[in-house]
Formats: structure tokens, sequence, C-alpha cells
């Protein structure tokens, strides 16, 4: 008996419990891709991509996102989104450059959409980088109620971290671009994670400015106290970026916490000062940031909850497969059985939590995406040790098996 046994109903219960109690009121192409200089320079990276790089999300999945393209061609004069110094705070630039880069370097076939797409045509994982653009994703659902890029995140990227889609040397070449000819246009995972932080960081503020029209003296003054959060906030997470390359699920679901426990550290960095900003609004100027957020719509298209999140069934646990390719004795087996346990309670708590609420204030938004990342941190810190324990049982041959298994990586 592992000592992952011991508790397990307690663990499970608190999950159910925090999976029905509601939370509080609390977002592919192509293999040559350059982009360096920090996030500025990704704008003359692309450029050539601009609009018509949105073509390659396919399916139903892309349909909004097509959409939206078309959408900002008519209301931008055709003009490049990803042009000038704040397209990041743009969702369907930041999933363009996402998807861009998350297949780059994938051994599947050009053209195709990867099987770890989210609803929205972006990806969670990018190689060994998990949530590309993370600090503008909860900025945009907080001000703007575009959840886009932060809704889309759950059970699909837990299975992308056990059964990864890359081979261990497209992780390590993410992470170090070899001068070879199919890897010398690796994007760098350093820039799309914020090396630029105290220079972007302020941006989504520069839009509360804008429009919310003119203020007083100690709103100004209040701002200013949230760029200042701001800035420690981008730099919290772009420090959390990347420090090494998760070769085994463990490692990557450890990355994946320190993630989101950083984006934690974000959020509590800048809660109080935001919430003391927007009470100083007065009701003219809350209406005008509310009107502000709808006509951003084309560049950031609303997408379903059901379509965001993971719908049950979607990338199922393959417990036949494990046993059939490891040939597992009745102790692993059973260790195998714990982990299906987990993963069971993590996917019906991340997909019960995951119900928007359009209805909401700003501040109450901010609130949710805390509590958000709450349940997505739960659900790794169950699923992580059941891992750990599972994979103490399997020899070198089961666990060179075991990496075959999940999705088909050119599916």
């Amino acid at each position: 008996m592992s000592r992952f046994h011991t508790g397990i109903a307690a663990l499970g219960t608190s999950l159910l419990l925090l999976a029905i109690t509601p939370s509080s009121p609390a977002q592919a192409l192509g293999l040559h891709i350059r982009i360096g200089g920090g996030p500025i320079g990704v704008v003359r990276s692309i450029a050539s991509m601009a609009l018509g790089g949105l073509g390659g999300l396919r399916g139903r999945r892309g349909a909004r996102v097509r959409m939206a393209r078309a959408e900002a061609a008519n209301s931008a004069s055709r003009m490049d989104i990803t042009r000038g110094p704040d397209w990041v705070t743009r969702p369907v630039a930041r999933v363009q450059v996402a998807a861009m880069a998350a297949l780059a370097g994938w051994h599947g076939q050009r053209g195709t959409k990867g099987w770890w797409q989210h609803g929205d045509g972006g990806y969670g994982w990018v190689g060994p980088l998990f949530w590309p653009f993370a600090y503008y994703d909860i900025y945009d659902y907080t001000l703007w109620g575009d959840g886009m890029g932060f809704w889309g995140y759950g059970y699909r990227d837990i299975y992308a971290a056990i059964f990864t889609p890359y081979d261990g040397d497209e992780l390590l070449r993410y992470a170090s671009p070899s001068r070879g000819r199919k890897f010398r246009h690796f994007p760098s995972l350093t820039r799309i994670c914020g090396a630029d932080a105290s220079e972007l960081a302020g941006l989504p503020v520069e839009q509360v400015k804008q429009a919310m029209g003119p203020s007083t003296e100690e709103q100004r003054a209040a701002l200013d106290d949230l760029v200042s959060a701001s800035i420690e906030a981008a730099q919290t997470i772009q420090s959390a970026c990347l420090t090494e390359v998760g070769l085994t699920p463990s490692d990557r679901l450890a990355e994946m916490q320190r993630r989101l426990e950083a984006m934690k550290s974000v959020i509590a960095r800048v809660q109080k000062p935001f919430e003391t900003f927007y009470d100083l609004l007065d009701d003219d100027q809350k209406g005008k940031l509310a009107a502000f957020a709808n006509q951003r719509t084309p560049f950031a298209p609303k997408v379903p909850a059901e379509q965001s999140c993971t719908p049950p069934g979607t990338l199922p646990w393959p417990k036949s497969e494990i046993e059939a390719k490891l040939h597992l004795n009745e102790w692993q087996r059973d260790e195998l059985d714990v982990v299906q346990r987990m993963i069971g309670f993590a996917t019906d708590t991340l997909n019960l939590n995951c119900q928007p609420d359009e209805t909401l204030s700003p501040p109450a938004r901010l609130a949710t995406a805390d509590a958000r990342l709450d349940v997505m941190l739960n659900a790794i810190k169950l699923v992580r040790p059941a891992l750990d324990d599972f994979f103490a049982t399997l020899n070198e041959e089961q666990k060179a098996q075991f990496e075959t298994i999940g999705a088909k990586r050119t599916s």
C-alpha cells in the first residue's frame, strides 16, 4: 500500500465538495517563424502572417477565430492586427502567435492542428512552456470579460503534460534552438513568456486610461499604484516562465503547478490596488469601461464555456492501453487505479467549475480567476502524487513504453 492510499477518501471528499461549491464572486501554422528582440520584435517577425495566419485554425473550434479575423480586417481597414506595440493586448493576436509557436517544432504533419489545441484555437503547451501570455489572459478576463485565453485551460493541459505531444528532442530544442535547418527559426520561449515585462506590463492600464476618460487626481494616484503593482506582477510571472525542460510527466505537472502559483501571486499583488482604483470610478466611467470592452469584440471573440472547457469524454484516460503495453502486475494495476480515480476527480472538478459568469464586475472577475486557479492547482496536486507513486513501481522499460501511450502525436 503506497503512501498515497492513506487518506484517499478524505481527499476525494474534499475535492468533490470543492466541485459543487460555487466560486466566490468571486484564449500554427508553418515551420518558419522567427521571434526575437522581445514581444515588440514579434511584430516585425510575423507581420507578413497577420490576419491570414489564422486561416490554419481548422474546424468548428477555429470558426470563431476565423470570423474574428474577418471582422478585424473590416473594422481595422485590413490593418495587421499585430502592428503596433500594443498587439499583445489583443487576444486573437496572442492565439495566432501561440498556435504558430506550438506547432512550429512539433512533428505532426504540416498544416494540421494539434490534438492538445484549446477550444478557442490556442494552445496551453508550447513545447515545454505552459500557458504563454498568462499575464495578459488574466488582465483581459478581469478588465473586459474576454475569457478567450483564460477559461480554455484545464484537463486537456493536464493530459498534455502526462502524455506530451512532443518528444524529448523537440522539448530540448524549444529551450535551446539548434542551428540546424529545421529548428533555426524556432521562436524564443523567453520572449513569448514576457522577457520585456517592465516595458509591456502597463499596456492593459493604458487601455483603462483610454476607456475611462477624464480622471480625478485621486483616481490618477490609484492608477499609478496599479501600474506599479502590474509591473511587479509581470516580472513575477516572467520569472516563472521556464527554468528547466520537463522530460517526465511529473516534471511537467510540477512546471504547471509552479506557473499557476506564480499566476496566483500576480492576482494577490494587483487585487487590492485594482479594487481600490475601481471603487473610485463613478458610474459613467464604469459604463465607459464596459462600452470599451464591447468595442474590442473583433479582436476578442466570445467563446462559449462549453467550447472553452473540456467536454466530458474528451481525451479519455487510456487505462486499457497502459495495462496492455506495460504488462502490469497486480500491485501496479492497483496504483494505476488510484491515478485513474484522481484523474476522474480532477476532470469533474475542472469541468464543474468552468462556468464563466458574464454579469460579474471586473473586481469580481479577478476574484473568480483566482478561484479558478485554485481549482486547477488542486487538480494537479491530486494527480501528481498518485502518478509519482505509480511511476515508482515501473521499471525503465515500462517507463519507456508509457511515453508511447495517449493521443496520437500526429492526430
